[in-house]
């Protein structure tokens, strides 16, 4: 796998998919309809979704890719693939909160090893480099240029003072629970997989996520998250979180800075 030329079209796509979608994002209105299972789908998804897979089937055609938004993809079952969110946080898109992401990764034997998280209306945009090193891009971004970049690592956490983040739209009382079992300093609340990245970049020590997601909202942060030294682990027994499971569906999870004790249930 040539991963410079991966990360070099990423990035691109990213860009590129951030861009229609910020168009729509800004219109007087855009349409909003219900998928199968009664999650929100806007125009904004599909196009971006569009973008995003025709250049990657373009660029790397010999690779299989899962995408939510093609539910034909969702059988798919490789030991390498790429896999997409193209609008990763659609209800704070709709409610036009900004926490909303572009999120591609590629995955190799269960494990996300490259990845982009592109958050178009926070002007902030992680991936990791062509050695699996997490970095930030400083804006603004121009699809065929990178510009200034700064290296991410996770923070050296104060075990009597964590940071937290946590889910904004999804956020229970079984999580504010668990919570609770730390000595937080303080806690924040932010949308999509911005919070792998406020992890790492030590911005917070301590996400824990206990509720549905799917491989494909957590895969790009998870890759961005392992390349700035951090760790996402299964929430049950606190093994390193898998991927490739069967209907891409995750368990319960906790991402963390090497040195957050972690608590049990």
């Amino acid at each position: 796998m040539n991963y410079s030329e991966l990360v070099t079209v990423m990035r691109r796509l990213a860009i590129e998919a951030g861009d229609r979608i910020m168009q729509i994002y800004d219109a007087a209105d855009f349409d909003v309809n219900l998928k199968a299972d009664t999650s929100p789908v806007t125009e904004a998804d599909e196009a971006a979704d569009a973008l995003i897979s025709e250049g990657l089937r373009a660029a790397f055609p010999d690779m299989a890719l899962v995408t939510e938004e093609q539910a034909d993809s969702h059988d798919i079952k490789a030991a390498r693939f790429l896999i997409v969110d193209p609008l990763d946080g659609t209800k704070e898109f709709i409610k036009r909160r900004g926490d909303f992401t572009v999120n591609i990764a590629l995955v190799e034997d269960g494990v996300p090893v490259r990845g982009i998280v592109y958050a178009p209306a926070r002007g902030r945009m992680f991936y990791t480099d062509s050695v699996g090193h997490s970095v930030e891009e400083e804006g603004p971004f121009d699809p065929e240029a990178p510009g200034v970049t700064r290296p991410i690592r996770v923070s050296k956490p104060d075990g009597d003072a964590l940071m937290v983040v946590a889910s904004k739209s999804h956020r229970d009382e079984a999580t504010d629970a668990y919570i609770a079992k730390y000595p937080v300093k303080d806690m924040r609340s932010a949308g999509s997989s911005l919070k792998f990245c406020l992890v790492a970049t030590g911005e917070a020590d301590l996400y824990p996520r206990l509720g549905r997601t799917m491989e494909w909202d957590t895969a790009a942060g998870h890759a961005v998250l392992a390349g700035a030294g951090g760790r996402v682990v299964r929430f049950d027994d606190h093994t390193p979180l898998a991927y490739g499971k069967p209907g891409f569906a995750n368990p319960f999870f906790i991402a963390h800075a090497p040195g957050v004790t972690l608590q049990k249930d």
